[in-house]
């Protein structure tokens, strides 16, 4: 049997395959005809064909995809459809959407457009598509027709700001959509790869993970994600547990605060690993122009730890980055080069430079090294012999490990986060911990599936009641916010 990484994605006739049975497929269907007739509305047409693509929850495994390291994550129910057809004859790319709080978009049909990064407009993210489907086209030789109209209408239901990956759901969606009318199907490790150099061009240094689970995703299963190349093992949870997100009502803005937030991050991982290299015997050139990751390092940290009795790389982090941060000139004179220089003038590296101050080192590359190993522990523990109650104590453990990790090393928690962990573990979940970027969005709790309704329950009294009483949430909205989820299906092409 073909690997799912190696496969296509499926062609369905009906929606049932992927959206199962009961209210969640008369939920669907409900969609569906909504998107039918908002499609009819704008363009006085019928689309050819949809696409969707899932959110995610990533379970353990943070900011340590876009340093080579396996990451664990499951799809979400929630997902972006899209409907489009061609218009030959045409040049313009017009993208509307059901919800009414997005007016429509309307761009040049030309892939070598450039994405005006300025100015954050909500078709920015279907244009990253466009132009990654033509770049993989035209570099597999494929002969996409001279540029041809598009008509797209959208709808997403992941939340925004949410860490559940909705930037991802609506690129996935987006490219397999123009992928599926121009009449191709690639290998899901090669859409894994496209729309994750996609979303470069919107500026956000992505590593990988959410659109590979987004693509390759399967119902009842979480998954290994392995990286370079992508590859997927599923992971059956054990019984007896339920994952409960939970948004902190905080939005996370990844593509506006890219420079100070994810992408620092992103060139403060490469500063380490540069200098980790350097420090272990490597010539700073051979380091810059060789080392691009933590990953790039790993075996020489584990070397160094191997002469101390240890198999632990942050025992090189230990001996050789300071816990203070380092300054710009504390770096350059380390690696005996300007930073602009060792980032290849990249210019959303150079954003980063200009609104830092100081790299802390230290703790980015013993949270990413820590965290790779805690992936790696959670995958072990669901394959143990142990009895399932001791697999979730031990799943929770690792999670609320992460959590602390994540917080206390990358920084990326905020304020909402840190109290929804703390109501969190403090009303019966076993762990819990920030999910996706972080700087806001979504926790994830791993509760008893006995406990998960008590569980909701508890957190809307402790941590949404305030809101809702101050009008940052309704209540009939709460179901969006504040939900258990099940493992669930990965992308699809519909004919209907």
């Amino acid at each position: 049997m073909a690997k799912q990484e190696e496969v296509t994605v499926p062609i369905f006739t009906s929606l049932d395959p992927v959206y199962g049975e009961g209210s969640q497929l008369q939920e669907a269907k409900t969609r569906f005809d909504a998107l039918k007739s908002k499609f009819n509305q704008a363009f006085g047409a019928s689309p050819q064909l949809f696409a969707r693509s899932p959110g995610r929850v990533n379970l353990i495994g943070e900011h340590i995809d876009y340093e080579g390291y396996s990451v664990l994550p499951m799809a979400i129910r929630q997902d972006t459809i899209i409907a489009i057809r061609k218009r030959e004859g045409q040049n313009e790319l017009r993208i509307a959407n059901v919800n009414e709080k997005y007016s429509m978009c309307t761009y040049p049909a030309d892939p070598n457009q450039e994405i005006d990064l300025k100015n954050h407009k909500w078709g920015h993210y279907f244009i990253c598509a466009y132009k990654g489907f033509h770049e993989y086209a035209k570099s597999k030789g494929v002969n996409v027709d001279s540029p041809v109209g598009l008509d797209v209408v959208v709808d997403g239901i992941v939340p925004t700001g949410s860490g559940l990956s909705s930037s991802a759901a609506f690129v996935c969606s987006s490219a397999i959509a123009i992928m599926a009318v121009f009449g191709e199907n690639f290998e899901k490790k090669e859409l894994a790869q496209l729309t994750c150099e996609c979303e470069h061009h919107i500026g956000t240094q992505s590593g990988g993970m959410d659109q590979a689970i987004s693509i390759m995703a399967k119902t009842g299963f979480a998954e290994l994600i392995d990286f370079n190349p992508v590859r997927a093992t599923d992971v059956k949870l054990p019984h007896g547990g339920s994952f409960v997100i939970a948004h902190s009502l905080a939005e996370s803005q990844k593509a506006v605060t890219a420079a100070t937030n994810y992408n620092n991050r992103v060139v403060e991982c490469r500063l380490a690993s540069i200098i980790l290299g350097i420090k272990l015997g490597m010539e700073p050139k051979e380091a810059i122009s060789k080392v691009k990751t933590l990953s790039d390092v790993e075996g020489l940290c584990v070397s160094f730890a191997g002469d101390r009795g240890s198999s632990d790389p942050v025992l090189a982090v230990k001996e050789h980055l300071k816990e203070e941060p380092y300054t710009a000139e504390e770096i350059e004179k380390i690696v005996e080069e300007k930073l602009p220089s060792i980032l290849n003038n990249d210019p959303t590296s150079l954003a980063v430079l200009n609104a830092a101050t100081n790299f802390k080192l230290h703790q980015r590359a013993a949270h990413v090294y820590s965290e790779a190993r805690r992936v790696h522990g959670f995958k072990d523990t669901v394959d143990s012999n142990l009895s399932d109650e001791e697999k979730l104590k031990k799943l929770g453990d690792l999670m609320n490990e992460s959590h602390y990790s994540c917080s206390v090393l990358y920084e990326c928690s905020c304020p909402e986060l840190e109290e929804l962990v703390k109501v969190s573990r403090e009303n019966g979940a076993l762990g819990a911990r920030l999910t996706g970027a972080g700087w806001g969005g979504c926790t994830v709790a791993l509760v008893k599936e006995s406990g998960v309704s008590q569980f909701i329950a508890a957190v809307k009294e402790k941590y949404y009641k305030k809101r809702i009483e101050k009008g940052v949430v309704k209540e009939e909205d709460m179901e969006l916010y504040l939900f258990a989820s099940k493992p669930s299906s990965g992308a699809a092409i519909f004919n209907l």
